[in-house]
């Protein structure tokens, strides 16, 4: 098998982490809306699940329409930042528990998660999403999408997706009542 179908495989395996990371959001997501939950920041989720349908898209086409050549040397670190990144990904999950989702549903009163990752990161899962959008691309050389994702990626979190959490968690805390 070519460096490329090989690549097409990481590919389709990172498209089933998706599928079950979305089965996970939604099931945790419906659990928040009916412990109070509130959905906020909604106009920022189609561009950012466009942009991450379209970085797989995009790793794909690059790689076999440009023919881009397989570097072992690159390869093999990019694939062990990707390995980590999922790492820190389903970290983050599992310390947020049912609480994590990839919308921004915070339930009002509940105190900010400290353990694991955000013990020493305020948005760990966004670390884990820059490091994949660099990596993904670069095992196979797609130096253009991993460059194009970056950016479009570096403006959707710090314009859009952090903002609108950083309020909605600001907001959910205040509600939280202070101890005696």
């Amino acid at each position: 098998m070519s460096s490329e179908h090989w690549y097409a495989v990481l590919i389709a395996a990172v498209v089933v982490e998706r599928i079950a990371e979305l089965v996970v959001s939604q099931r945790n997501v419906t659990w928040a809306l009916g412990q109070g939950g509130a959905e906020t920041g909604r106009g920022h989720y189609p561009p950012m699940v466009a942009l991450h349908t379209g970085l797989l898209a995009a790793c794909l086409l690059e790689v076999f329409a440009g023919d881009r050549p397989f570097l072992p040397v690159l390869a093999a670190p990019m694939l062990a930042l990707v390995l980590g990144a999922q790492a820190l990904r389903w970290w983050c999950i599992s310390v947020l528990g049912r609480r994590w989702n990839t919308r921004v549903v915070v339930i009002p009163g509940r105190p900010l998660v400290a353990a694991g990752p955000y013990r020493w990161f305020r948005h760990p899962n966004y670390l884990a999403v820059v490091i994949e959008g660099i990596a993904l691309p670069l095992v196979h050389t797609a130096w253009v999408t991993a460059l194009i994702f970056t950016g479009l990626n570096a403006v959707l979190l710090l314009v859009f997706r952090i903002p609108a959490e950083e309020r909605a968690l600001k907001s959910a805390s205040a509600a939280t009542p202070r101890a005696a």
